[in-house]
């Protein structure tokens, strides 16, 4: 299950018990921290946390602060300055040597655009979005823009009732087309607004190839991520819902009707069943696709046969080697049993998305994490 997931699920419950919430956002760093902007905390009126904004030292001042926008029925946007080692409300000392914005905003389970059900509706059909959220204005006339969101589909359409929708509609379509979170001022004709503009990102879809056991904590693991998980193999026995009750679909689907199966191209595929003429089915469906990842479970020679056998000639087998099969499957960590070769298998499926090499954190130049752009001055 997901971060947004959980959060969902734990909104549901308090709307359906009238306990009163409110939404912790974290909306702008500058500087290292722990959590990026995007990051969600849903809060009860009692104190209860969904969801985190940090690795824990931020949430005890912010759950306070949470209740009393409840109990004000008010937004409030409050910094945190981890740079500041006497600074009593986080107690970290030196820390995470950032600054961290956070929008707290009391919510109305009666709006149909409030924020939990904006990113409800992302979650209904997704695809990667832009949601737009304004956390702080110039003019205290502009006070009752704090905390209005738009939603920005991959399809264009639009949600939410914003007082300024054209403004961040604009600032929206650009991010979109930018295709990377940031931080603006956003000129409008009442003055000027500083905003998160988000890129929403669903989650990982990943096709296995093979239900027998060694597929089982791949999946479990790959669950605890939040994947999107479906299981394909042509034995009924073995592919049941029953031995993957994480998946969202399990398939029965026989080697010989594999070529009439349209892939997923978007989604990563890993191929698990121990059986030649299976793989090779698959293979044959996958390697003309667009898909971000196959991987392949066994040696080299078993991937160079598969590859000879498909009629690919030696050096476009060797090109696809390289770049598109991933076989040997799996990140370089010892592996030897199923659950430590399925930590193999997603790690390195996890560094493939997202562009990463694998390589210890202590040997990256850089930040850690893709900074969120913050742009001074009017878009």
């Amino acid at each position: 299950m997901t971060e947004l997931q959980r959060l969902l699920q734990a909104y549901d419950r308090h709307r359906a018990q009238a306990r009163r919430c409110a939404l912790a956002t974290v909306v702008e760093v500058h500087g290292s921290a722990y959590r990026r902007p995007g990051a969600r905390m849903l809060v009860t009126d009692e104190g209860q946390l969904t969801g985190a904004i940090s690795g824990g030292c931020l949430e005890g001042d912010a759950r306070q602060r949470a209740r009393q926008a409840i109990f004000r029925g008010q937004p409030a946007l409050v910094t945190y300055d981890t740079r500041d080692e006497d600074d009593p409300r986080h107690g970290l000392g030196p820390g995470c040597q950032g600054v961290v914005r956070i929008l707290l905003e009391p919510l109305d389970f009666a709006a149909p655009d409030n924020p939990v059900e904006l990113l409800r509706e992302f979650a209904r059909h997704p695809e990667p979005a832009v949601l737009a959220t304004v956390f702080e204005t110039d003019d205290t006339g502009l006070r009752a823009a704090v905390g209005q969101r738009l939603l920005l589909t991959s399809g264009g359409v639009l949600r939410g009732t914003p007082l300024l929708a054209g403004a961040l509609a604009e600032a929206a379509r650009a991010t979109q087309a930018q295709g990377r979170s940031q931080v603006l001022d956003v000129a409008t004709d009442a003055g000027t607004v500083r905003a998160l503009l988000e890129i929403l990102v669903p989650p990982l879809r990943l096709v296995v190839y093979g239900a027998g056991n060694d597929a089982q904590p791949l999946v479990h693991l790959a669950a605890s991520l939040g994947w999107h998980i479906t299981v394909i193999d042509g034995r009924p026995n073995l592919a049941t819902a029953m031995r993957f009750p994480e998946a969202a679909a399990v398939l029965v689907v026989p080697a010989a009707e594999l070529a009439t199966q349209v892939p997923d191209a978007g989604a990563c595929h890993v191929l698990l069943s121990h059986n030649y003429a299976y793989d090779l089915a698959a293979l044959r469906t996958l390697l003309p696709t667009a898909a971000p990842y196959i991987g392949l479970l066994g040696p080299r020679l078993k991937a160079s046969r598969l590859l000879a056998e498909l009629g690919l000639a030696a050096a476009e087998a060797a090109t696809i080697m390289t770049h598109r099969l991933h076989s040997p499957i799996g990140l370089d960590l010892g592996s030897e049993t199923p659950e430590e070769i399925s930590l193999a298998i997603v790690a390195e499926i996890q560094a493939q998305c997202y562009a990463r090499n694998g390589r210890p954190l202590r040997e990256r130049a850089g930040t850690l994490h893709t900074p969120v752009v913050t742009t001074v001055g009017s878009v």
